[in-house]
């Protein structure tokens, strides 16, 4: 991390950072919370492999508006570089605004991704750190410190250079979610040009793929690439290398020279490493063997090159400006010819300079000498073309073959340049087709053109018994992957095998089939039955609850019990002498003696005790039971229908009432809340005319209101982006300010009274606003939402403007204490927690957590809190027209 306070050094800074074609930047703002925020930090990730923040930028820009009128004017309104922000409609705001060009926006890019692929509704930088790229011990809480002191702490700082890590990554992967096509490796390019069987054995089902002559000693490649970097960067920091090029380049020898660095880089690094290897095993030693003498041979190389570079170099900046880098990772996204993308990742072993012609010179390590060389010459054409492409500036290539013994070879960009144009996307069109075939189809994907790789091949007998498949009356053979990972040569390429077994399945499939759990449910098709149950008697089931009390010195009276759609209500009541607390506690055994899946809620109810056992037959309420179509004329109550009650009856809730005028509502996955804010959607719809009712939903999740983005009921198109949201919220505020300024012209007290003087009348406006918690992640929404939901909640009864807000997360920082005394109204379904549940019901109720899910629900209605079930209607786009 570089913490940057000093004025010029900054605005160097930024000069500098005008050569790079992206860029990953936060903010930290002081006084955030107040109207005048003040901008302090400017996070810069310049390098999406940092993973610790070791290169981070920190400018200290507090109250210093020139040096970031400076930043705005090089960085954020230039064109030629990606600025990524996670919340760029936030950071903007500091940042020049509409001036900035060329900004990506992660928030966004989450949004284009469903819930199932995603993983997670919460779209926070933190919990997309942790959740897609597996970052431990996040801090999130550092965010909302003082940024306007000085001296920053080391906690601040630790905060801030993080979270340019972590957008570097969440940017990355959700990248690779969007794309149609996963990134391929550039080495998988050159499988396939080896040979297209085995690449598609590769994609499907892993394994190993390197054609390796026979003669070659395995498993040393990945090794000698580690020593080469290794070399690269201690001769890079050791003084004792740089002190040989101190004489000019025509006083210099090559052969001594060589000598010099490979006896400092036997000495400093591979004697300890060879040392450390003998200790644990004798033999080891043989096997480093080719590896050193692999290395002096390039190191001779080397020598000869910087050399030639002291020409043109210092002696003290020859070998950083000659090795500039190794293993520098690359990416690069294709058009093919059909209009699709592919993204092709690498990490090229060397990146070295020309001095001479200033140009830059990709390299690939080989130890040994490849079959098929044309391949080789694709993979590293492939790198010189993507470096090319990110430095904006032409990229030579060579391959150094470094055993049995060196070989150069070299290729100018110019070639490279037109070769990768006019073969590299036409193969990755083709590699795509590939992957589209299927056992028993016609037409796999084409054998190598090249026999030889045959005798060689690491899954030969894989390949003839998958794509030459076996008679009928012979065993087929079932491919699996093998848990044993084989030692693997050179960069990148798989390390899983596929096996062989016998099967009595009558075809080969896949090796790995999706568990049930991840398999779609059309949301037509209720997991519940809709057909009415044989009678069921509850009088058996309450008589073993008694004695399952009383084994526990319990003794209670059993006063009957109700047969709910998703439960049974036994109704008890405790004999003098026993506390009512006794009961209470018993929750967890009884969902061992009674054998139920959860544990029955038991509560206090006036006169009794009910203990809710779940029904193993449980049944749904369908919509269509309970609401028809209907007309009502404007000025008829605006009711939404809540569920059902244990007696069957509909409860239902009156907007105009102030006790629930607006609705929290709370549930997590699996709770049924979709379907219920779904289920009260449609209770309007069916009952008012899009004259006298209109609705405004939000939907950030993109799923739970798809079916009604055309009825004619709809206000504004459904809104599905966080920026969208904020902006209707405040309209709908101005709005209620216009119609009480109405009102008062009218001298009319609420929207009713106005209704029925002035023609044409307003209409009502609901909103149902789904997971607001994504909005509340940043602090500039989470203020304006907040504000927006105060007025809303506190004065929009009157002019016919109610609030419907949901979440799938109740926690206290998401529903703050300002939502809460503005949303009367209150749905718990099921929460993860108990917490979650009191905060959801308000006080101490924390019965939410044990409910069962899909449509159980509780609702204060008055002062009493009732536990209904929420209508489920199918066919609900149906229901629209």
């Amino acid at each position: 991390m570089i913490y940057l306070q000093d004025a010029e050094k900054i605005k160097r800074l930024i000069a500098k950072l005008t050569t790079r074609t992206i860029l990953w930047l936060d903010t930290e703002v002081a006084d955030w919370q107040t109207k005048n925020p003040r901008l302090s930090l400017i996070q810069v990730g310049i390098e999406r492999e940092d993973l610790k923040g070791d290169r981070a930028l920190i400018l200290d820009v507090l109250d210093r508006k020139a040096l970031v009128a400076d930043f705005m004017a090089k960085i954020m309104q230039n064109p030629q570089i990606e600025k990524v922000f996670h919340n760029s409609s936030y950071d903007l705001r500091f940042l020049g605004g509409k001036t900035a060009q060329n900004v990506t926006c992660t928030w966004k890019l989450s949004k284009k991704i469903s819930l199932d692929v995603l993983g997670t509704d919460n779209r926070k930088l933190k919990t997309l750190a942790s959740q897609l790229c597996g970052f431990s011990d996040v801090d999130s809480e550092s965010g909302t410190s003082d940024w306007g002191q000085r001296p920053l702490s080391a906690k601040q700082l630790q905060y801030a250079k993080m979270d340019v890590v972590y957008l570097a990554q969440v940017h990355r992967r959700l990248l690779e979610l969007n794309s149609p096509q996963k990134p391929w490796s550039v080495t998988t390019v050159q499988l396939a040009l080896e040979c297209p069987r085995l690449f598609y054995l590769k994609e499907r089902f892993g394994g190993n793929t390197l054609f390796i002559p026979q003669n070659h000693e395995k498993g040393i490649g990945s090794i000698f690439h580690q020593f080469a970097y290794e070399f690269m960067e201690l001769a890079k920091e050791e003084p004792q290398f740089s002190e040989l090029f101190e004489a000019p380049a025509s006083q210099l020898d090559d052969r001594a020279i060589a000598r010099q660095m490979q006896q400092l880089f036997y000495q400093l690094n591979f004697f300890p490493h060879l040392q450390e290897e003998t200790e644990k095993k004798r033999d080891r030693a043989q096997r480093l063997l080719p590896i050193w003498t692999g290395l002096t041979q390039l190191i001779q190389h080397w020598a000869k090159l910087l050399i030639n570079n002291r020409k043109f170099y210092p002696g003290n900046e020859v070998i950083s400006r000659t090795l500039i880098d190794g293993e520098v990772p690359l990416e690069y996204t294709f058009t093919l010819p059909n209009g699709h993308f592919q993204t092709l990742i690498g990490k090229l072993d060397s990146l070295m300079e020309d001095g001479a012609t200033r140009r830059l010179c990709v390299a690939e390590y080989k130890t040994y000498e490849p079959l098929d060389f044309s391949a080789h010459l694709a993979q590293v054409a492939l790198y010189s073309y993507m470096l090319a492409k990110q430095k904006r500036a032409p990229v030579d290539a060579a391959i150094y073959c470094v055993l049995p013994e060196f070989k150069e070879s070299r290729y100018a960009w110019e070639k490279l340049e037109e070769a990768v144009r006019q073969r590299i996307p036409q193969k990755l069109q083709q590699m795509q087709n590939w992957l589209k075939w299927e056992e028993g189809q016609p037409h796999p994907p084409p054998p190598t053109t090249q026999p030889y790789l045959c005798e060689i091949c690491p899954q030969q007998e894989t390949c003839q018994s998958f794509f030459n498949p076996p008679k009928s009356h012979e065993h087929p053979i079932q491919l699996t992957v093998n848990s044993h990972q084989s030692s693997v040569e050179g960069t990148g390429n798989g390390n899983q095998s596929i096996v062989r077994e016998n099967s009595e399945q009558s075809s080969p499939r896949h090796p790995i089939t999706p568990s049930p759990c991840h398999q779609k449910t059309s949301p037509a098709s209720p997991t519940l039955p809709v057909t009415p149950p044989p009678t069921l008697n509850p009088e058996p089931i309450g008589e073993q609850l008694v004695a399952v009390m009383k084994s526990f010195k319990v003794d209670v009276a059993y006063l009957g019990a109700v047969v709910g759609t998703s439960f049974i209500r036994v109704k008890l009541k405790p004999n003098l002498g026993v506390k009512v607390a006794s009961l209470l506690k018993l929750s967890d055994d009884l969902q061992v003696q009674m054998g139920c899946p959860v544990p029955p809620m038991i509560a206090t109810q006036p006169g009794y005790v009910s203990v809710d056992l779940p029904r193993e037959d449980r049944q749904i309420a369908r919509f269509e039971d309970y609401i028809q179509r209907q007309h009502n004329p404007v000025g008829a109550p605006v009711m939404i229908a809540l569920g059902i009650d244990l007696d069957g009856k509909l409860v239902e809730a009156d907007l105009s009432d102030p006790n629930t005028c607006h609705f929290l509502v709370g549930g997590t996955t699996g709770s049924g809340k979709s379907e219920f804010l779904r289920s009260i959607l449609l209770s309007l719809l069916y009952r008012h005319s899009p004259q006298s009712l209109q609705i405004i939903l939000v939907d950030p999740k993109r799923v739970t209101f798809f079916e009604f983005e055309e009825m004619s009921w709809l206000r504004a198109p459904v809104v599905k982006e966080s920026d969208r949201a904020i902006e209707l919220m405040e309209e709908l505020v101005i709005e209620m300010e216009q119609r009480y300024q109405k009102f008062e012209t009218a001298k009319c007290a609420n929207i009713d009274t106005y209704n029925q003087k002035h023609s044409p009348p307003l209409p009502r406006i609901v909103c149902i606003f789904d997971e607001y918690a994504d909005f509340m992640a940043e602090k500039a929404t989470r203020s304006t939402l907040e504000q927006s939901i105060k007025r809303l909640g506190s004065m929009a009864r009157a002019a016919g403007i109610h609030l419907i807000i949901a979440t799938q997360r109740p926690e206290a920082n998401i529903v703050t204490p300002i939502i809460r005394s503005n949303l009367p109204g209150r749905i718990a379904l099921r929460t993860a927690s108990e917490a979650d549940s009191a905060i959801i019901l308000g006080g101490k109720p924390t019965e939410a957590a044990y409910l069962l899910g899909k449509g159980d629900l509780l609702y204060f209605g008055g002062a009493q809190l009732h536990r209904l079930q929420s209508l489920y209607a199918v066919n609900t786009a149906s229901k629209t027209s």
